[in-house]
């Protein structure tokens, strides 16, 4: 997916953070933005058709039947019992789809407005037998989405899961995962291999959520629970002691990835006072408050040059010093 971001000044009005007044008047001006918004309930369509009906979702849904699958499969799934299990817990849990509808469009109308040229995707909703890693699928035409991966962190489908997993498998973090989708597409993966790069890189993406999803709550953003944000901002800065007297920042160490960046139940520092507390991906948190820490003191910089910023100039001139 190639989208070109549209230059804008004075970002931080989207934030009271940074106590902007024009705040709600542009929030109003995207919301009267116009939107074709199409969402097919798959998973309700798949599981109330009859089996000779089959056939003509595969015409209408070609991407969700592979050829090499036999018809006899997709009448066995329709009638297995834990399949009707999955659908009938998938619908409990979203109903009519109204709310979750509505949060999408919002979020499009926001990506609209920064990404004039983005064209608004089909999206299906389906069940994929709680494939979690691949939950959201966005292409330049489709957004797919496995409901079944997002049922809330106790349910039964996810007993088997561990729990910083399952903790993420909520219907609250929906928007969020379709907006960490959409910025993985226009915020390319840095080829500097340092820990500083990586958490930057994360960073612009948990920025850009800052921009899309105003509304929703800021843990939400990062898929955190609220005690694990509060956490992360309470310890910001003896994280930031721990990193600099380690010389993490410009180490090329891959091991960092799995200490700090990718999902994981804590964040291992190896002290045991602080790693049992911790949230996993505590890096990319850090990465959050710098790219924020630039963009308030550079308001004016075009979304486009802050996607493309060296991970080194932004970091120096972020100037950044942790709030507590």
């Amino acid at each position: 997916m190639k989208v070109k971001p549209i230059f804008f000044l004075a970002t931080v009005c989207f934030f009271s953070l940074f106590g902007c007044k024009d705040a709600s008047k542009l929030e109003s001006v995207i919301a009267n933005i116009p939107l074709d918004l199409e969402v097919e309930r798959f998973d309700r369509k798949f599981a109330e058709a009859d089996v000779k009906a089959i056939p003509q979702l595969k015409r209408s849904y070609p991407y969700l039947f592979p050829e090499q699958y036999p018809d006899s499969l997709w009448v066995a799934k329709k009638n297995d019992t834990i399949q009707k299990e999955l659908f009938n817990e998938v619908h409990v849990v979203f109903g009519d789809f109204k709310t979750e509808t509505a949060d999408i469009a919002s979020l499009f109308k926001h990506i609209t407005y920064y990404f004039p040229n983005f064209k608004v995707p089909k999206v299906v909703t389906l069940t994929s037998d709680v494939e979690y890693e691949s939950r959201i699928i966005l292409t330049d035409t489709l957004l797919l989405i496995g409901l079944d991966n997002y049922l809330g962190a106790d349910h039964r489908f996810y007993r088997s899961f561990s729990a910083y997993i399952a903790r993420q498998l909520d219907k609250r973090y929906l928007t969020s995962d379709i907006a960490g989708a959409f910025a993985k597409a226009v915020n390319a993966y840095p080829k500097n291999r340092t820990f500083l790069s990586k958490m930057l890189y994360y960073g612009k993406e948990l920025y850009l959520k800052d921009l899309l999803l105003p509304q929703t709550e800021t843990y939400q953003r990062i898929n955190f629970t609220e005690e694990e944000y509060a956490w992360a901002v309470a310890n910001e800065s003896q994280i930031w002691r721990y990193f600099i007297e380690r010389e993490l920042l410009y180490s090329t160490e891959t091991k960092l990835e799995k200490r700090f960046l990718d999902p994981a139940p804590f964040s291992k520092f190896g002290l045991e006072e602080i790693d049992n507390e911790s949230p996993g991906r505590i890096g990319r948190f850090m990465g959050w408050q710098i790219v924020r820490s630039y963009m308030e003191k550079n308001p004016d910089t075009p979304l486009v040059e802050l996607l493309d910023l060296p991970a080194d100039e932004l970091f120096k001139k972020s100037n950044y010093k942790p709030k507590k």
